[in-house]
């Protein structure tokens, strides 16, 4: 299996102002309220009226005349001097309520943002973001069998992992690998292809995808395709305003998330049919190392275990978060190697992947509290084991 390669520095958009009017991108103006337009900083409709403006001619009226109750004026008349003034408050009225309202959100809003600020603060969700995860050294539980489909095969399994209570959190609770980014999981960096035939594997299943599941579908079946050549000039699917060109953002009518998943779901298939090695087998991680025993006879040991921040390399040390060392990424009802059972059957084989399950059943049939068990899991009295 291809691992990822270290975390990348990730461009980020700018956010706009959510506070006060919307201004003219053009000008950067605020209009009036409602739109109406402004002379001498008084609205056209809030101007006082002069005195004459509303006489007819030769008129004499009362100051304090005014309309009765429930009078109302025929047509072709002029309101008096004291009707003029109840007409111009009612028209008045909303307008100046909204005008104090459109200065107050004016006064209140929130001030720009210095780059220091912004520093600051992403620096603050950094510090939070990685205080919840547990260390990365701790005991664990390990199981060795021999593979029961190959004599030159031995399983070392990580039973610590494989019984914890681990899921996925993505678009529940995920914080994302990028700050800033959570609703892209860690699905920021793209996908790079283990070898040539997970590339062709792939590329089979995105030539179903079509508009409605694929929120970038032009993009990725236009000149430039869905692929691309990173700076370690390795091949990985294309990254598009900042992630995966297969992750279909928030909002997006066919659903939020890979859309190569998606299509695995339509379709009833297991998304790890669908989608590039490194995205169906994170969070497990598996390794070969050849031992040489002291009689000489050489076997391979295939390591199933967890997919933490090393296994990224050194730059996995950098990322904004990771799940699998997340406390609340630990509340899963059911453990590791039943909710994995799919895709630890295609790493192992099938009567490896039943070994395994026997033993881990061996393992929380013991009792609590469990040797070793995984720092993040919650307590034993809640875990619901």
């Amino acid at each position: 299996m291809g691992t990822t390669k270290a975390a990348k520095q990730q461009k980020q958009g700018g956010v706009r102002q959510a506070h006060g009017p919307a201004r003219d991108e053009e000008t950067g103006e605020a209009p009036g309220v409602d739109g109406a337009p402004e002379e001498d900083g008084v609205f056209e409709a809030d101007r006082a009226l002069g005195a004459d403006e509303e006489l007819g001619a030769g008129e004499g009226l009362s100051a304090g005349e005014g309309l009765s109750a429930g009078e109302g004026l025929s047509a072709g008349e002029t309101p008096r001097v004291g009707e003029a003034a109840e007409v111009r408050e009612a028209h008045e009225a909303p307008r100046a309520r909204e005008a104090a309202q459109a200065s107050e959100a004016a006064r209140t809003r929130a001030p720009a943002q210095t780059p220091e600020a912004a520093q600051a603060r992403a620096a603050a969700q950094a510090r939070a973001a990685r205080d919840e995860e547990v260390g990365l050294d701790f005991a664990r539980a390990w199981v060795e069998f021999p593979d029961p489909a190959d004599d030159e095969q031995v399983f070392r399994c990580d039973l610590t992992w494989l019984t914890s209570r681990w899921s996925c959190l993505f678009g529940n609770g995920c914080q994302g690998i990028t700050a800033g980014r959570a609703s892209d999981g860690c699905c920021t960096l793209g996908a790079h292809f283990s070898d040539e035939d997970d590339e062709q594997r792939v590329a089979g299943h995105v030539a179903r995808l079509t508009p409605e599941l694929w929120q970038f579908h032009d993009v990725g079946t236009g000149r430039l395709g869905w692929t691309e050549v990173n700076d370690e000039d390795e091949r990985q699917t294309r990254r598009w305003k900042g992630a995966c060109i297969f992750h279909n953002r928030a909002g997006f009518a066919g659903g939020a998330g890979c859309a190569l998943h998606l299509l695995a779901l339509r379709e009833g298939r297991e998304p790890l049919e669908t989608k590039p090695d490194v995205c169906w087998q994170v969070p497990i991680r598996r390794t070969y190392e050849w031992v040489e025993r002291p009689d000489g006879e050489e076997v391979l040991y295939v390591s199933i275990g967890e997919y933490d921040r090393r296994g990224w390399g050194g730059g996995g040390h950098d990322l904004h978060w990771w799940c699998t060392s997340a406390p609340s990424a630990h509340g899963a009802g059911e453990p590791v190697y039943v909710s994995y059972r799919a895709e630890l059957t295609e790493l192992m084989g099938k009567a490896a992947y039943d070994r395994l399950a026997e033993l881990c059943e061996q393992r929380l049939a013991r009792g609590l509290p469990l040797v070793a068990a995984h720092p993040a899991d919650p307590p034993a009295d809640s875990a619901g084991r």
